[in-house]
């Protein structure tokens, strides 16, 4: 199957087997062969200044040069019909409804690894379980308050969820940055293409953050930072800033009689609401690692007696396990009696001795990935892997067969880009992101994620990859103020 699949051609974003232009971007199209190359990479040139002028950054660790630099990001937007994003729409809300009862059950009765629907030592042994949160009550259930899930095209053109974002998913920044810059770029075609807005997007996350906790008449948000040095701390600072509320770090916050407090020029300030970008492992060292000079002492108390609430909740991260992701078809049927809107991507599981020895007869064909990893790290993408890349990665299976998936090499969708003056065609995936808390909300746009080298697969910006505007066309009845 893997190699049958790799055969086929990408769907192509803009055009029609034929050649023709699809319709969702005949307005693009338009504008495109009415722009000479000169006048193209002027607009780029107005875009990266844009960027520049805004501070709009991300870190590469380890890199040789300068780790802070601006995101690579491609003038030409990804254009997606109405119709396309209702199914999305509907798909994202569906998933996200179950993957939230999902959490409730494991960290309540069980009920759903009682009835072997998914395996108990799978989530119970998952570095991302946190038996802390065992009988802790969560406002309306939502214990992913914020999720980005990356979805690809697949070569027949349809939609499916590579993975789920429901820790500290990161690059709603990107998203309205990007769309800043499009209606700078380009003003005239943006009004006449009837895109649909997300301007909204950190009002509506305040409010989410504030539905979880109701019972204080205004509740007090802060946003809690790792600090200057952490790789997503642009955005950290940037929805701050949106929102109007306090950017803090650990060192910020006190807690007294499990209440949690910010350090002011006036004095203390009770907070009641943390959106956090600190990992679990870090948030507390007295609940957690010792280590950490990141968190809060005593935190993890306070939200244990509600005192706080903290977004998105402690042990999310076990719905997002890349071995639990094999089962979220199986968890939307459990949990909602409803079939998956969006598929899943074939997943297999190299814990099962079966297939794992398929996924070491495939390795040329396959994509690997370590079941903890994130940011196209820990990866193996087969075909484009050496023979000795391919070999160190078969002995890692074999040593630890429960910490790798692997899963087809699928022919990521291409979209139009600028490339070196010259609009060329460069794979892409789509992170839309969902807010949870009273009631679900799914923003009418995403990050569109580029792999800007010339046949590379590998989105990520920490690899390579850069993004692009995405533009969401209204239906009838949608709004676009």
């Amino acid at each position: 199957m893997a190699g049958e699949t790799e055969a086929r051609a990408p769907y192509d974003e803009m055009h029609a087997p034929d050649g023709s232009v699809r319709p969702h971007f005949a307005i693009m199209a338009r504008r495109l062969a009415a722009l000479g190359p000169g006048e193209l990479d002027e607009r780029q040139r107005t875009l990266e200044r844009f960027f520049l002028l805004q501070g709009i950054t991300f870190t590469v660790y380890g890199a040789e040069s300068s780790t802070e630099r601006i995101i690579p990001t491609d003038l030409l937007p990804r254009i997606i019909p109405a119709d396309e994003w209702s199914r999305i729409e509907a798909g994202l809300v569906q998933r996200l409804q179950a993957l939230n009862l999902f959490l409730a059950d494991i960290y309540g009765e069980r009920m759903i690894l009682k009835d072997g629907v998914v395996p108990r030592e799978l989530v119970l042994g998952a570095p991302s379980y946190r038996r802390e949160m065992q009988g802790l009550y969560v406002p309306h259930q939502a214990y992913a308050n914020v999720c980005g899930s990356d979805l690809i095209r697949q070569e027949d053109g349809e939609y499916a969820v590579l993975e789920d974002n429901l820790r500290v998913p990161s690059g709603v920044s990107y998203m309205l940055a990007n769309r800043e810059a499009s209606k700078r770029t380009f003003p005239g075609t943006f009004r006449l293409a009837g895109v649909r807005q997300i301007d909204r997007y950190p009002d509506l996350l305040l409010s989410t953050l504030r539905s979880m906790a109701e019972w204080r008449p205004n509740p007090q948000v802060v946003v809690l930072t790792p600090g200057v040095y952490n790789s997503a701390y642009y955005e950290h600072a940037y929805l701050a800033r949106l929102m109007g509320a306090p950017l803090v770090e650990g060192r910020d916050l006190v807690v007294h009689d499990n209440m949690v407090y910010m350090r002011t020029t006036t004095g203390l300030r009770r907070i009641d609401v943390i959106y956090r970008r600190v990992d679990d492992d870090f948030i507390d060292p007295l609940t957690f690692r010792r280590d950490s000079s990141l968190g809060v002492p005593g935190l993890f108390n306070a939200y244990r007696a509600g005192t706080v609430v903290m977004c998105n909740a402690p042990g999310t991260g076990v719905a997002d396990d890349k071995a639990v992701y094999a089962y979220v078809p199986a968890i939307i049927r459990y949990y909602l009696g409803e079939e998956p809107i969006l598929p899943n991507i074939e997943t297999f599981l190299c814990r099962e001795p079966a297939q794992l020895s398929h996924v070491l007869a495939n390795l040329d064909k396959l994509v690997v990935k370590a079941v903890g990893a994130s940011g196209g790290y820990g990866m193996l993408i087969g075909p484009h892997a050496s023979a000795a890349q391919r070999e160190e990665f078969a002995q890692a299976l074999k040593a630890d067969p429960a910490n790798y998936i692997a899963q087809p090499t699928i022919q990521l969708s291409t979209a139009p880009c600028l490339i070196d003056g010259e609009v060329d065609s460069r794979h892409v995936d789509l992170r839309p992101f969902i807010l949870s808390g009273d009631k679900i909300t799914v923003t009418p746009g995403a990050l569109t994620r580029v792999a800007l080298r010339k046949g590379s697969l590998v989105v990520n910006s920490s690899q390579g990859g850069g993004s692009k505007d995405t533009w969401v066309l209204a239906g009838p009845g949608d709004d676009l103020s």
